[in-house]
């Protein structure tokens, strides 16, 4: 398959999705529209902010900087794009944005919410630019716990866009040194620094129950137009930093939302209802977990497998994965509590820190200024259950239409390979089929023949009997 097909098979499956990927003249013409700045705004563009994403990410949103400000106490800074600056509420823009709800990564080409003059380059934090931003500033004790926090305005400048897979090989001893980092002086520092505060913060988190999972990315690789293969990424320190300040910003923005009284949209993982399989999955490994769901002793026997087979931990992770369930974006209203986040263990959490990509960070970000302004809020409670339930829906829509891709260039890269035996891990088992994933490959299928007996979690043998490319199948029999 070419990169050409491929491109024509992703807006098929993206229009076949209910997704409307192109954008009209006028959102066009408001690309250009000047952004409309806090007066209040701090000017913050001298501290050595830094980015870190993938590679070839230009959709940046958001930005990091720690200081020590006293013994035992950090200070640490989330700069997060201000995407509303330039995106008012009822634009054009904003409308399609509000329909398509997400970006959408399918496999070699991306999607997105927004317009590439806005998302890539307006509202992107691009290295060397003054942008507007939104600050989530917290102070982080050597606990890991934050001591207090605030959100305002800020004027910005990333002075490093880094990528996850150099700085991370630096960060343990594995590579070199990237030269945005050795260009800006003090930027080694500030990294080194940023790394101490995310282990305090994950080291926090693993205490409170909050479950680690480790997976393999798998990147397709384009030559000469022709998708030749898929280069995998380990999760690694530069990504534990992203995760863990991304994590602390959006629990802080949504216990300030709360604080202040603001209606906000959480997003909520419930208790998993399949809680029994995993008992009977850690059984497999000789650890009893409690009758009721329960984060931490979940999280413990993670750790415990992680430590004990890193090789296979993905494996498990993906089956834990399966069974938890999806998340789902739910309305709080003044002075009501929803479920939490079963997999971060915390009962606040608001999406913020990716408004170029997802428009309920963008919605976030307005009840916030409204906060600041100390205005009502811009949205009915309605309409915000109406937004929250699309974006819910939207989200899943696009995580298919990616899973549907990943499946097609699996299918494609496998297509040589039928007749082959593969060891595999059982991802789902129900009345529409069981699917197994393998082990060595990022490819999963349908067992077609054998699969009675199998559930989530087993580990099996099957050999590949078909591909079908153009729709994404892959199936299997068990041997």
């Amino acid at each position: 398959m070419t990169h050409a097909e491929f491109l024509a098979r992703a807006r098929q499956a993206l229009s076949d999705a209910g997704f409307h990927p192109d954008f009209s003249p006028e959102i066009m013409r408001e690309t250009t529209a000047s952004p409309k700045l806090a007066a209040d705004s701090r000017d913050l563009r001298k501290l050595l902010w830094s980015s870190i994403d993938n590679e070839n990410s230009r959709d940046l949103d958001q930005v990091e900087y720690v200081e020590m400000i006293s013994p035992g106490c950090t200070r640490l800074l989330v700069g997060v794009a201000d995407v509303d600056a330039i995106v008012p509420l009822g634009s054009a823009t904003d409308q399609h944005a509000a329909a398509e709800t997400t970006s959408v990564y399918a496999g070699t080409v991306i999607f997105p919410m927004l317009p590439d003059a806005l998302s890539t380059d307006r509202t992107s934090l691009l290295p060397d630019q003054d942008r507007a931003a939104i600050v989530i500033e917290m102070h982080i004790r050597d606990t890991g716990e934050v001591a207090c926090h605030d959100v305002y305005p800020a004027t910005l400048r990333n002075h490093a866009k880094l990528a996850y897979r150099s700085t991370g090989a630096w960060l343990e001893g594995r590579g070199p040194m990237p030269a945005p980092i050795a260009n800006v002086p003090g930027m080694e520092a500030q990294l080194r620094l940023q790394l101490e505060t995310s282990k305090k913060l994950r080291q926090l988190r693993r205490e409170q129950g909050a479950l680690v999972f480790n997976s393999t990315e798998a990147t397709p690789i384009i030559e000469n137009g022709e998708l030749k293969t898929l280069a995998f990424a380990e999760q690694n320190a530069a990504q534990d930093i992203i995760e863990s300040f991304m994590v602390a910003a959006n629990v802080s923005m949504a216990q300030h939302l709360k604080e202040h009284n603001s209606v906000s949209i959480r997003r909520v993982v419930k208790t998993p209802k399949r809680w029994d399989r995993i008992q009977v999955l850690a059984k497999q490994y000789g650890t009893k977990l409690p009758n009721t769901p329960d984060p931490r002793a979940l999280s413990e026997f993670l750790e415990q497998r992680k430590a004990a087979d890193l090789l296979h931990f993905p494996d498990l992770s993906l089956a834990i994965v399966k069974m938890l369930g999806p998340g789902e974006y739910v309305v709080e209203p003044v002075g009501r509590e929803h479920e939490g986040h079963f997999g971060l263990a915390v009962r606040d959490y608001a999406h913020s820190t990716a408004p170029n990509r997802r428009y309920v960070d963008l919605v976030t970000q307005r009840l916030l200024k409204a906060v600041i302004a100390d205005a009502p809020a811009p949205y009915l409670e309605q309409q915000l259950a109406d937004v929250a339930k699309h974006c819910t829906e939207r989200e899943d829509a696009a995580k298919k239409v990616e899973r549907l891709m990943s499946k097609v260039i699996a299918a494609n890269l496998l297509s040589h390979q039928v007749g082959q035996t593969f060891d595999g891990l059982v991802t789902g088992a129900s009345d529409k089929g069981t699917y197994v994933r393998l082990l060595k490959f990022p490819a999963e299928g349908k067992v077609i023949r054998g699969a009675q007996g199998l559930d989530v979690g087993d580990k099996t043998t099957v050999r590949l009997v078909g591909v079908d490319v153009n729709r994404g199948f892959i199936d299997f029999e068990r041997k």
